[in-house]
């Protein structure tokens, strides 16, 4: 199996990661625990946002990773891609926590570019 699509594991667990913040609620209703994110604030509102945008942003790279794979994208350009992906990601969820707002969007723009990037490495490579 190719780094890649390790790196898709990782970023199916990376939202996970990111909710750590959110889900740290000593009052947490368990009968409904979503609720509780609508009156959050701060960090915890940040980090349920960060862990939102995780899931939106792995079903592109996935797609991109399998797309890739399928279509005999360059594998070692790939598995680069998909490296650099994860480190993106991993930054962007960190500023997203800190509530830095230009380098999370910089963060977003340089994942989403790597994910096509991947997409598209077939045609390229």
């Amino acid at each position: 199996m190719s780094i890649a699509f390790w790196c898709v594991l990782v970023a199916c667990v990376l939202p996970f990661l990111a909710a750590f913040p959110a889900k740290a609620d000593p009052e947490l209703d368990n009968r409904d625990p979503r609720a509780r994110h609508a009156v959050q604030t701060g960090l915890q509102r940040r980090a349920y946002a960060a862990h939102q945008n995780s899931w939106e942003a792995l079903l592109i790279f996935a797609i991109a990773v399998i797309v890739a794979d399928i279509n005999g994208g360059p594998q070692q350009a790939v598995n680069a891609l998909a490296i650099v992906f994860i480190v993106v990601r991993i930054a962007y969820i960190a500023a997203y926590l800190k509530g830095v707002g230009f380098i999370r969007s910089g963060l977003w723009s340089a994942g989403l570019i790597l994910s096509i990037a991947i997409f598209t490495s077939p045609v390229w490579g």
